[in-house]
């Protein structure tokens, strides 16, 4: 698995506080990584410094869609612009610094035995920094009940920060992911766990964001806790 061959996607919305100083810190640490930047259609100009980058960055895709239409979705658009253009591996990340950039080297080469990587923030101990407690404790049982209801053994099951090869993503059926916001992030690492390919999490630090807004929301919490028994039931019918 090779840093020029693996692509880093990244949703956008209203990240104009964020995406330059990304965009700096990724071609800094690793200049023949690809970067796609799936922005939905942010008011705030996110996508225009992309362009402006673009211009001496030819790693540098972007993939304008109007309006917000869920992380789901932008992760399903982003990974099959990835098969179509022939890359071995996809890297999830958020672009509000959560998730360190420098942790990149490590999904890479854990790629080379592993088809589904996870960052895990929970793994060995719980590294979340500058989260409320509320905050906090949703997160983590959330991961628990999703492990209850579905059997994954994975302590973060609701992270963003994920690695996936060439065959994990061809051997999904990405039409037929049916998670629309967070909720996708359990259910892609439940569908492939269940295909029995090889996955390892791997420990990561997460800070919560200095800069930006949260896009968590009730919805995209209350979609989660139905989209876990979903998949539960879609497992035993063998409709998954």
């Amino acid at each position: 698995m090779s840093i020029d061959k693996t692509v880093v996607i990244i949703p956008t919305y209203n990240e104009i506080a964020n995406i330059e100083k990304m965009l700096l810190t990724l071609d800094r640490l690793y200049p023949s990584l690809n970067i796609l930047i799936i922005d939905d259609g942010s008011p705030d100009g996110t996508a225009e410094v992309v362009k402006k980058f673009q211009e001496n960055k030819k790693n540098l895709f972007l993939i304008q869609r109007t309006g917000k239409l869920g992380l789901g979705t932008a992760y399903i658009k982003g990974f099959k612009w990835a098969l179509e253009n022939n890359y071995d591996a996809v890297i999830s990340m958020d672009c509000d610094f959560s998730h360190e950039p420098e942790a990149i080297a490590g999904f890479v080469e854990k790629l080379e035995t592993n088809d589904l990587v996870i960052g895990s923030r929970y793994i060995g101990g719980i590294r979340i920094m500058n989260w409320p407690m509320q905050r906090l404790l949703l997160s983590y049982f959330a991961s628990i009940y999703a492990r209850i209801i579905t059997g994954i053994p994975f302590t973060d099951a609701t992270g963003g920060f994920n690695g996936y090869s060439r065959k994990a993503l061809l051997a999904l059926n990405l039409d037929n992911v049916f998670s629309v916001g967070y909720a996708f992030q359990i259910e892609l690492k439940f569908k492939v766990w269940s295909l029995g390919l090889p996955c390892f999490e791997m420990p990561i630090t997460f800070f919560e964001r200095t800069e930006g807004a949260s896009k968590m929301s009730g919805n995209i919490i209350s979609e989660a806790v139905i989209n876990v028994c979903k998949l539960r039931i879609k497992k035993i019918m063998g409709t998954l």
